[in-house]
């Protein structure tokens, strides 16, 4: 090691350049905390912007297929299935003609479906508007009936926090109230109840993530708003992170308190600490960053799948379930109260909140938080932990060709990157990552779970990432089953989408559900439920070369669950990682390092043979032999800058080779 090391410092700065950028993100061979594949999708198809946008916000109803994209000045309407712009709304201001210095844009920050009609909202160059849109008389576009002042649900800038959510024909918004970015709440701001808002006291300095209505249809009294948010640590000391992340919930009957006490303000107001970390070591991840509510048929089991980061650069997927949530909000002691708690308890839903008892909600108003905190389902760790800077999270539920539902998570990193990640069991599987852009990160991204498509938006572009890639898996059985994919299984046609009866196993990926008559001809000397691709042994690819030159051999890797070797007669060889190719290195040709060679992949027990190579000695005259010593051939389909590496590693090696012998 001290050599190899002696020798990197002693080359030139074109090879440390060389070297290092281009495996900055490739994942390492053997280890399950690592992507089992990788793929190149670099956005073919979609729709192409004539400008670039700096921020883009989506609305995509699945049911009814209508997909809305609100940019800068404008709001379209697209077909999901071939980007067509069915409708175009130009939304500049007549102020933007006057407009002589700061932002003189109309960037949407808002699309929501409001009572019948498309509700959208912009910065309006710092004054922020909203406008209702209805379909025009031929249905062909839309036509502007209202506008209203924005405030309050548009941010000024669309750098500045803002949500919003349409419930049963109310709006809710949490947009600052002043172009500095102050005075930031959540609120129900307009619709047929009553506007309310909230205490300034109840949050300090807080970055709203996310709200979700949770439906309760046999108790709709009892249906409430989750608000899920980071704030300011009022703990300033220097150990303490300077973000708690938060849930928060209230009523949706909530009409706020009496014109005495506590008018327009929420009477049910509740939060607690969301945890997500290693209790036992006092280790969290206390920055929330992206939230997706995970519906289901009865609310105690919703899922609320929140993604967060940390001082030290990793990002964890933590899980939870409303049941446990509301467990800590009806149980739990109010922080700082030690009396005894009026009734009702403070933050029960109540159809006519302005009745309620002063004690109850003066209890709201000064005690809103819980001493008890939310852990998350898995407790002592979270469930998914990575190096990865993730900004986006949604999750997708499948349905297995064992008709056993699995859940997919769908996690966007900063540099255009989906990783696909199976959530079976308490361990979680990167199934796969694929490059979606190499220049933008992912600014919206919306689910279509029917159509098992991820709708994705980029400053440049919008496009659909598919999520039944199973094409990637088509080379065996054993390949389709690894991969542990529940969209996928393997069928007289190959490795196709789920169908009932294709064969997969979701839990483990052992590949014995693969039948006799699939599995691959066995290999001679191995174990019977050991398997190799269904090759020829005589497909190889023959190479005559002189001796005491460097040559390298180079075969594609397939899993980077997989272990790779080369073997060479009784001798086996490690792989030597470059990119996404196993490399073997020969300093110098002898005559021991002629005849065959098979590059071998090994994951759980399924061994396959990836490339095989026939190196035959080339006689050349004495006198070329020194013009030949670094011609390295480069005529295995490699890439030229991958080439260009491999020649200053063999370059390496070689003077190494020499230094130790």
């Amino acid at each position: 090691m001290p050599v190899f090391v002696l020798m990197y410092i002693w080359l030139t700065g074109d090879f440390q350049t060389i070297f290092g950028v281009n495996l900055k993100d490739t994942p390492t061979l053997g280890s399950k905390n690592t992507p089992r594949l990788l793929s190149e999708d670099i956005m073919s198809g979609g729709f192409e912007h004539q400008v670039h946008q700096n921020h883009s916000v989506f609305l995509y109803q699945g049911d009814s297929e209508e997909f809305y994209v609100g940019g800068t000045d404008f709001v379209i309407k697209l077909d999901v299935d071939d980007y067509h712009i069915i409708e175009k709304y130009s939304l500049k201001t007549t102020q933007q003609k006057q407009c002589q210095k700061g932002p003189c844009e109309n960037v949407i920050t808002v699309i929501e479906k409001f009572q019948d009609s498309l509700f959208v909202c912009g910065t309006n160059r710092l004054k922020p508007q909203c406008w209702t849109l209805f379909p025009s008389v031929n249905n062909q576009s839309h036509e502007i009936v209202e506008s209203y002042v924005g405030i309050g649900i548009s941010p000024f800038v669309y750098t500045q926090n803002s949500l919003s959510l349409t419930v049963e024909g109310d709006l809710y918004a949490a947009a600052p109230l002043d172009a500095d970015g102050r005075s930031l709440q959540f609120r129900r701001k307009a619709g047929s109840r009553t506007n309310v808002w909230m205490y300034d006291n109840w949050v300090s300095e807080p970055t709203f993530i996310s709200a979700s209505w949770v439906e309760r249809k046999d108790d709709p009294d009892n249906e409430k708003i989750y608000i899920f948010f980071r704030e300011k640590n009022s703990d300033h000391s220097p150990e303490a992170d300077p973000w708690i992340s938060r849930v928060a919930r209230v009523c949706k009957v909530d009409e706020g308190g009496s014109k005495r006490f506590f008018q327009n303000m929420w009477t049910s107001f509740l939060k607690a600490r969301l945890v997500c970390g290693f209790p036992e070591e006092s280790l969290y991840f206390n920055r929330l960053q992206d939230i997706y509510v995970m519906h289901a048929e009865n609310w105690h089991d919703t899922r609320v799948y929140a993604l967060f980061t940390s001082s030290w650069n990793s990002t964890a997927v933590c899980i939870y379930t409303i049941e446990m949530i509301e467990e800590i909000f009806e149980n739990s002691t109010f922080k700082g109260y030690d009396k005894d708690i009026p009734q009702p308890r403070p933050g029960t839903c109540v159809k006519k909140s302005k009745g309620l008892p002063r004690a109850t909600v003066s209890m709201v108003k000064d005690y809103p938080e819980m001493t008890e905190w939310v852990h998350s389902l898995h407790y002592t760790a979270p469930f998914y932990i990575s190096s990865n800077n993730y900004t986006k999270i949604a999750v997708d539920r499948v349905q297995a060709a064992d008709q056993r539902l699995y859940n997919i998570l769908l996690l966007a990193t900063d540099s255009g990157k989906i990783h696909k990640v199976l959530e079976a069991g308490s361990e979680p599987l990167i199934i796969s990552q694929t490059q979606l852009s190499n220049s933008s990160a992912i600014q919206a991204m919306k689910l279509d779970s029917k159509k098992k498509k991820l709708v994705v938006g980029f400053s440049d572009k919008i496009t659909t990432f598919d999520l039944q890639r199973c094409q990637e898996y088509n080379t065996s059985c054993a390949d389709c089953v690894l991969a542990r994919d529940p969209y996928c299984a393997w069928t007289t046609s190959g490795c196709t989408p789920t169908v009932t009866g294709g064969i997969q196993n979701i839990m483990n990926g052992e590949i014995s559900v693969c039948s006799t008559t699939e599995k691959e001809s066995q290999r001679v000397g191995r174990t019977k439920r050991e398997t190799v691709s269904p090759s020829p042994l005589n497909l190889r690819t023959v190479h005559s070369v002189p001796q005491n030159v460097p040559f390298y051999l180079s075969c594609p890797i397939d899993s980077y669950h997989a272990v790779y070797s080369w073997e060479h007669g009784s001798h086996i060889s490690p792989c030597l990682q470059m990119l996404s190719n196993c490399l073997h290195l020969i300093p110098s040709m002898a005559p021991e390092n002629y005849g065959d060679y098979e590059c071998v992949s090994k994951e759980k027990d399924y061994i396959r043979v990836v490339k095989r190579y026939q190196l035959t000695e080339q006689r050349i005259p004495e006198e070329k032999i020194d013009n030949q010593r670094y011609n390295i051939p480069c005529t295995m389909n490699d890439a030229s800058a991958l080439c260009h590496q491999i020649v200053w590693i063999v370059i390496l090696q070689v003077a190494v080779w020499r230094i130790l012998r």
